[in-house]
Parts: structure tokens; C-alpha cells; sequence
């Protein structure tokens, strides 16, 4: 405990003589923690889009208005034997304009102008179990050779099937993006991160040298010599760490409810438990930071 206390004497000793220098090594690590930490908070705000973006894929094949009952019933039941599909569902001609007339109560003059008539096509609607198989549920529908005699358009049955996985596809690539530039800042912050500890303890163990020599003659062990500058590493990257978890947590308590008031279409709300995870996180890899840029400085510096 002597020893611990020793090394945490000597590393406030160090900070305090190398006082701009180990701000802006702390200040560095802070930048980068806070913005790993908001990648993290948005990725996980992200994948919660994604998958309530995915919950509401579903397939629409449209019938035209003369198809059999016998046939439709047949085509619902060949789907409801394919894999990846949770639920298969049939909406009339009359039940489709009621459901266009719910949604357009805002426009009521777009109703008005259909003056009587049905336009909408009655649809058998599909619910699948895998998002992500949609497009393979999609071409057996369009393969089935009943269903191309009762679609809406029998010249091209494509375009009597509907769903939205190109809009999926594109919000994929869109994450994907995010998450290759993300991963790619990751690793240049905390390169520059490291750099900066490296370059603070590097000064600490050259305004230290006389010391670390006499050191060295009354026989201090290694350990006893590199305690205060991983210390001094370690302490820097815990306030930094420290000030990037409370920076995120101010910005959860005042700037979130700001955008999701903003933006109420979409659902920006993060677990407490995933708060949780992602402070941890940043305190470790603070620690790891930290401790990584002291012992590489060490090993460059300080031959013992």
C-alpha cells in the first residue's frame, strides 16, 4: 500500500511539473473518449432504427378485382408454406379505400375527387418472420404460377408485388458507411491519444532523470521506478475518461429530449444498461489507453 501511495504522490508531483503538457494530453484523451462514445450512443441509437425499420417490412401482392376466391385462397395458403413467412392476411377493395380514406382524414379533397369510385386493388399482405429474406419471399410470389394468373398486372407480376426492401437496402449501406468512417476515426484518435501520452511521459521521465539515476544506484527494482509514470498515465486517462462519460450523460439529459422533440418520428431512446455498458467502456479504454502509451514511452525511454 506504501508503494501504491508513493507512485500516486509522484504522478501528482509529475502532472503538476509538467502542467500543459499533461492537460493536453488530458484533453486529447477526453476529445477522443467523448467522441467514441457518441459513435457508440448513435450506433446503438441506430441499430434501434434499423430493427424497427425491419419490423415493418412486409410484402403487398395486389389481385386484380376479377380473381377467383378459389384461386386466392389457393395463392394464400402456397405462401403460407414458404419459409420465412409469419402471416399471410387479405385486404378487399372496400377495407384498402377505407384504410386510403383513414390515412388521408388530413386531405380530405383527394377522397372527394375519386367521386364514388374504387380505384385500389384488393392485395394479399405478407408478414415475414426474417426481414432480411423479404426480396427470396418476393421472387417465389412472383414464380408462383397461380398467383400470375390473379395479380393485378398478369404482363408484368413484378410490379404487382411491393415491399420496401430498397429503402432497407439503402438505410443499410447508409450504417454501413457510418460504421466503416466511425471505425476508422476510432483508431486515428486513439493513435493520437497515445501519441500524446507518450510524448507527456517522455517529458515526465526526462525532467526526472537525475532522480531515476540515483534511483538506480541504491538498488529500486523496475517496477519501483515505472510505477508513478504508469500512474501518471493512468491518471491522466481516467480524468479524461471521466470528463467524456459526464460530457455524454449532460448531453442524454438536456440535448436528447431537445432532438427527440424535434424529430418525434423517430425513436432516438437508448436502454439505461446500454449507458451503462458504453461509460464502462470508455473508462476502460481510457485506463488501457493510458496505460499502453506510459509502457511504450517506458520502453522507448526509460532503460530499465
Amino acid at each position: 500500500m506504501s508503494s501504491i501511495g508513493y507512485f500516486f504522490k509522484e504522478s501528482l508531483q509529475g502532472f503538476a511539473r509538467n502542467l500543459s503538457t499533461a492537460l493536453g494530453s488530458i484533453i486529447t484523451i477526453f476529445l477522443s473518449l467523448l467522441i467514441i462514445g457518441v459513435f457508440l450512443v448513435a450506433g446503438s441509437m441506430l441499430e434501434n432504427l434499423m430493427s424497427s425499420v425491419e419490423s415493418e417490412v412486409s410484402i403487398t401482392a395486389y389481385v386484380s378485382d376479377e380473381a377467383p376466391d378459389s384461386d386466392i385462397d389457393r395463392v394464400m395458403n402456397e405462401i403460407r408454406d414458404m419459409p420465412d413467412v409469419a402471416s399471410v392476411g387479405f385486404t378487399t377493395k372496400d377495407q384498402a379505400l377505407e384504410n386510403f380514406s383513414s390515412s388521408m382524414t388530413s386531405n380530405p379533397e383527394i377522397i372527394e375527387q375519386l367521386d364514388g369510385t374504387n380505384p385500389l386493388p384488393a392485395s394479399i399482405d405478407i408478414e415475414l418472420t426474417d426481414p432480411q429474406s423479404v426480396e427470396s419471399v418476393a421472387k417465389a410470389i412472383e414464380t408462383n404460377a397461380t398467383y400470375g394468373q390473379i395479380c393485378e398486372d398478369p404482363n408484368d407480376v413484378a410490379d404487382s408485388i411491393k415491399y420496401g426492401q430498397g429503402t432497407v437496402e439503402r438505410l443499410f449501406q447508409i450504417t454501413n458507411y457510418v460504421r466503416y468512417i466511425g471505425g476508422a476515426l476510432i483508431i486515428l484518435l486513439i493513435f493520437i491519444a497515445l501519441v500524446f501520452i507518450n510524448n507527456t511521459i517522455r517529458l515526465a521521465i526526462l525532467a526526472r532523470r537525475k532522480e531515476i539515476a540515483i534511483m538506480r544506484l541504491v538498488g529500486a527494482s523496475n517496477g519501483f521506478i515505472r510505477g508513478p509514470f504508469l500512474m501518471e498515465g493512468a491518471l491522466h486517462a481516467l480524468i479524461g475518461s471521466l470528463l467524456a462519460v459526464g460530457i455524454i450523460q449532460l448531453l442524454r439529459m438536456f440535448a436528447l429530449p431537445q432532438l427527440e422533440n424535434a424529430i418525434r418520428f423517430l425513436d432516438f431512446s437508448v436502454p439505461d444498461l446500454v449507458y451503462i455498458g458504453i461509460y464502462v467502456i470508455l473508462v476502460v479504454a481510457g485506463l488501457v489507453i493510458g496505460l499502453v502509451g506510459s509502457a511504450i514511452a517506458m520502453r522507448r525511454y526509460l532503460k530499465v
